[in-house]
């Protein structure tokens, strides 16, 4: 059986959302977006399997009829739309909670990457993904159709939370393939400050941004009252202490880190949305892409 992070529950609630980029450009016809409905204009793409949550209306009846099964018709406009998604695999997203040990930051990203992909290819866009791992990018160059699907899985299935970030020069791949007024979706935990560097200089060079921040729940609770010792994944520096004592203090400094990366995204013009382990990844997927074009604010 092949890997897919994505339930059916939260496949069908997936059709409620829709990515679309709040850039207005020339290649874009004015703003115009492909996807794929049932109306005056477009052009047929395929039949699919009925899903939950499709409309009963888009069922092809006399299909139905012939094969006693159910099919939806798909139908596409044209739009370039191209979605990146840009996912930190660096150690530290291997982090997972005392209560759910088995489910890691990079679980998560790959779920919410799944998500994203499975939207834009449903629209009829093109989803490609990067993964930032110290010794080299894994990236996935964008396409469109059920066989991008199956590459992205594959890919995100490899991925293993090990080091640190690439280097400027290992980058370049990235510089190369992500063009301007592309739409860029940036997942990691963003404690390495070279992630949100390099969100900030995709703003800067056109690309529209979004990021996705991934939090254990310790990290936004502490809910730690014993001796511990903390360790750092990506350097394995080790700090004992009392646990109960460090609380008030963490959560202020952590608090006050908080506060900053979301002010420096603000000001390169990303939008951005915190998403914690123990939360459905609907949440941050419906706060960046449920409310009309562009999404909604996080």
């Amino acid at each position: 059986m092949s890997f897919d992070p994505v339930d059916p529950g939260l496949r069908a609630q997936l059709r409620g959302l829709r990515i679309a980029s709040r850039r207005a450009s020339a290649l874009r016809g004015g703003g115009q977006h492909r996807s794929r409905d049932k109306g005056t204009g477009l052009e047929f793409s395929q039949y699919r399997g009925y899903e939950p949550g499709d409309e009963p209306r888009r069922i092809d009846w006399k299909l139905y009829a012939r094969s006693d099964r159910f099919f939806v018709r798909e139908a596409e406009r044209d739009s370039p739309l191209a979605v990146w998604v840009v996912l930190d695999a660096s150690a530290s997203m291997g982090q997972a909670d005392e209560t759910r040990p088995d489910y890691t930051r990079l679980d998560a990203a790959r779920v919410l990457a799944a998500c994203i992909a499975e939207v834009a290819l449903r629209q009829g866009d093109r989803a490609g993904l990067v993964a930032l791992r110290e010794d080299a990018l894994s990236l996935v160059p964008v396409a469109a159709g059920s066989r991008q699907r199956e590459r992205l899985l594959f890919e995100l299935d490899r991925l293993r939370p090990a080091g640190g970030v690439p280097g400027e020069a290992r980058l370049r791949p990235l510089w190369e393939r992500v063009a301007a007024d592309d739409l860029v979706v940036v997942i990691g935990d963003f404690l390495d400050p070279a992630v949100p560097t390099l969100a900030a200089r995709l703003a800067a060079a056109r690309r529209e941004v979004l990021a996705i921040q991934i939090l254990a729940v310790a990290e936004r609770d502490f809910p730690f009252d014993d001796g511990r010792r903390f360790i750092d994944p990506e350097t394995g520096e080790a700090l004992p202490g009392d646990a109960r004592a460090l609380r008030a203090g963490f959560l202020a400094r952590f608090g006050e880190a908080q506060r900053a990366l979301q002010a420096r995204f603000a000001e390169a013009g990303i939008r951005s949305v915190v998403h914690v382990l123990d939360e459905s990844p609907l949440r941050p997927l419906r706060a960046l892409f449920a409310s009309g074009p562009g999404g909604g604010e996080a």
